[in-house]
C-alpha cells in the first residue's frame, strides 16, 4: 500500500455566541476553525486527520503530499521521521499520523485502540471549562454538571484572585473532585498577552490549593519548558502537578519525567506527540508512577485519536471539553456523530481504525 496524496479542507463551524478560553487572553471565541486532511491510498483506503486552525486558514496540502506521496502507511516510523523535517520548517504536522492509524485500523478492520493492545471500556471522565467565570455563574455551571452525571469538574485561573472562585466552587460541592488549570504554559497571543506567574506565583496558589483541599491536580502553572520550575514546585506542595499537553515531541515530555517534575502528564495526541509515541510516553510515565490523562481540547478527530490513546495507555480519566457555547455538537461538527459521555464515562470507538466518519456536509 502506498499513500498517493494528501487533500486538505478549512473548516469553519459558528458557535451560536461566543465564550472567551483563557488560553486566547482577551478573545471571544465565536467559531471554531479546523484545518481537515485527508490521506488517500492506492488501495482506496482514506485516513482522516485535523488540527486546530484559526479564521482564513493555514494550507500546507502541498509539501505534506510531497514529503508522504509515495510511503508505506504502516511504516509509522519511517513516516514520523519525515514529519519531524516538517515540524522544523512549518506547522506542527503530530496529527498527520493519525491518518495513519485510522489507515492501518482500517486496512485490518480494528479499532486502533486494539491494535494499540487497549480495551475498549468505559473511561471517567472530568467536564473541562474554557474561561474564567465569577463563583455564582460557576457554582450553576457545576451543578448542571453534576446534574448530568460527570465524575468531575476542572475549573480555569487566570489570575491569582481566581483561587477564590475555587474555594466557593469547593464550599458548595464539598466532596467533587476538582482539577484546577492555570493555562500558563502556553498562549494564542492575538488579542492581549497572558498574566504570567514567576515561582513564587504558582507556589502561593498551589498552597491556597491545598488549603482549600479535594484537589486532583494542578495544571501548568509555570511555562511549559521551565522542568527545573515544574519540579521545584512539586517537591514544594502537597497539590499534584500536572502539564505537557502542548510541548513538542516525546523527547519534551521524558524531560519532565526526568526530572520529577509532574504527577500527572497530559500530551495531546493531535498536538505533541502522535499516537505511537503518545502510548511510549504514557508507558515511561506508568513506570515512574505518573498518571496519563491527555489533553483533549481540539475537534473530534483528535478527541477520538487520545480516546484511542486512553484506552491503550489506561487512563484514569478523560478530559471532556464543555463550556457553552462550545458543547460536543461544536466540537464534533465535522463528524457524522458526536461524542456523548454516558452518566460520566465515555467509550472509545471501537469501529475500524479511528472509527469516526466525516459529517456528509462538511465537504460542500
Amino acid at each position: 500500500m502506498q499513500i498517493t496524496g494528501v487533500t486538505q479542507h478549512h473548516l469553519s463551524h459558528q458557535l451560536d455566541g461566543h465564550f472567551e478560553p483563557t488560553w486566547i487572553p482577551g478573545y471571544p471565541q465565536s467559531s471554531h476553525e479546523v484545518e481537515l486532511f485527508e490521506v488517500e491510498t492506492d488501495a482506496g483506503i482514506t485516513g482522516l486527520c485535523a488540527s486546530p486552525s484559526f479564521a482564513g486558514g493555514l494550507s500546507y496540502e502541498t509539501p505534506l503530499s510531497l514529503f508522504l506521496t509515495g510511503e508505506e502507511p504502516h511504516d509509522v516510523d519511517a513516516i514520523r521521521r519525515k514529519l519531524e523535517s516538517i515540524d522544523l520548517i512549518g506547522p506542527r504536522p503530530w496529527h498527520l499520523e493519525l491518518a495513519l492509524w485510522d489507515i492501518i485500523g482500517k486496512d485490518a478492520g480494528k479499532p486502533v485502540y486494539e491494535l494499540l493492545g487497549g480495551s475498549g471500556d468505559a473511561i471517567p471522565c472530568y467536564a473541562s471549562t474554557g474561561e474564567v467565570q465569577a463563583a455564582d455563574e460557576r457554582i450553576e455551571y457545576v451543578q448542571d454538571r453534576v446534574d448530568e452525571g460527570f465524575q468531575a469538574v476542572k475549573l480555569r485561573v487566570a489570575e491569582k484572585e481566581d483561587v477564590e472562585v475555587v474555594r466557593a466552587v469547593r464550599e458548595s460541592f464539598p466532596d467533587l473532585p476538582l482539577m484546577v488549570d492555570a493555562n500558563k504554559g502556553w498562549a494564542v497571543r492575538v488579542m492581549a498577552n497572558e498574566e504570567r506567574w514567576r515561582y513564587k506565583d504558582a507556589l502561593e496558589v498551589a498552597r491556597e490549593l491545598a488549603d482549600i483541599g479535594g484537589i486532583e491536580w494542578f495544571e501548568e502553572p509555570l511555562p511549559r519548558h521551565d522542568y527545573e520550575g515544574y519540579a521545584r514546585l512539586r517537591e514544594a506542595t502537597d497539590v499534584p502537578i500536572a502539564g505537557g499537553e502542548f510541548n513538542d515531541r516525546p523527547g519534551e515530555l521524558y524531560r519532565f519525567l526526568d526530572h520529577d517534575a509532574l504527577d500527572v502528564l497530559q500530551p495531546d495526541a493531535a498536538l505533541a506527540t502522535g499516537i505511537r509515541a503518545g502510548v511510549s510516553v504514557a508507558e515511561a510515565a506508568e513506570e515512574q508512577g505518573v498518571e496519563f490523562v491527555p489533553h483533549t481540547w481540539t475537534n473530534g478527530i483528535g478527541f477520538a485519536a487520545n480516546l484511542h490513546v486512553m484506552a491503550a495507555a489506561g487512563s484514569p480519566w478523560c478530559e471532556f471539553p464543555i463550556e457553552p457555547p462550545w458543547t460536543p455538537e461544536v466540537r464534533d461538527f465535522l463528524l457524522e456523530g458526536t461524542f456523548h459521555h454516558e452518566d460520566g464515562y465515555v467509550t472509545p470507538p471501537d469501529g475500524p481504525g479511528l472509527g469516526v466518519e466525516l459529517d456528509g456536509g462538511v465537504l460542500g
